[in-house]
């Protein structure tokens, strides 16, 4: 089983950006689950603002933000003006390598990051658990049918 997003019922992935709230996760915008958080973007422009800050693999040139395109019809931010391939994980992994960053800022983004990480790892885990659990009671419970079943098969045959 893999945990759910509260909202869209899409699976969560390791990747997309979660929020936590009543006890459940979901994604922070369920149209683009993996969009950068509203405190990498504000980090990327505050220090990376004058310098390439994402990299196009098809391309193999690098881009300021400023110089990134957009795709309103499908949603999407961070590509790349000429392929239009998507640039968010580049963008995100700049910022937690980029040395304009204060080195404690740089390190609590990405603790906050891997924080969320195990958050949807932990929760996997945990549905992963409860689904043995179930298992194992269907389980028990067919066998004590089925035993129940030969007991009132044997009273009725005597």
């Amino acid at each position: 089983m893999q945990v759910k997003c509260s909202k869209c019922s899409e699976p969560i992935a390791l990747t997309d950006i979660i929020e936590f709230s009543d006890g459940r996760l979901s994604h922070v915008d369920c149209k683009r689950p993996q969009a950068l958080t509203s405190e990498e973007r504000h980090l990327l422009f505050v220090y990376c603002t004058g310098h390439a800050a994402a990299y196009c693999l098809r391309c193999d040139l690098r881009f300021r933000l400023t110089e990134l395109a957009a795709d309103m019809i499908g949603s999407r931010t961070n590509v790349c003006p000429r392929c239009r391939n998507d640039l968010t994980a580049s963008a995100r992994a700049h910022l937690f390598g980029c040395a304009m960053l204060p080195s404690e800022v740089r390190l609590r983004a990405q603790a906050v990051r891997e924080a969320a990480q195990r958050l949807v790892k932990q929760s996997q885990q945990a549905c992963d658990r409860s689904d043995i659990l179930i298992r194992e009671a269907e389980a028990a419970l067919f066998e004590k049918q089925r035993l129940l079943r030969e007991a009132m098969s044997r009273r009725t045959a005597s």
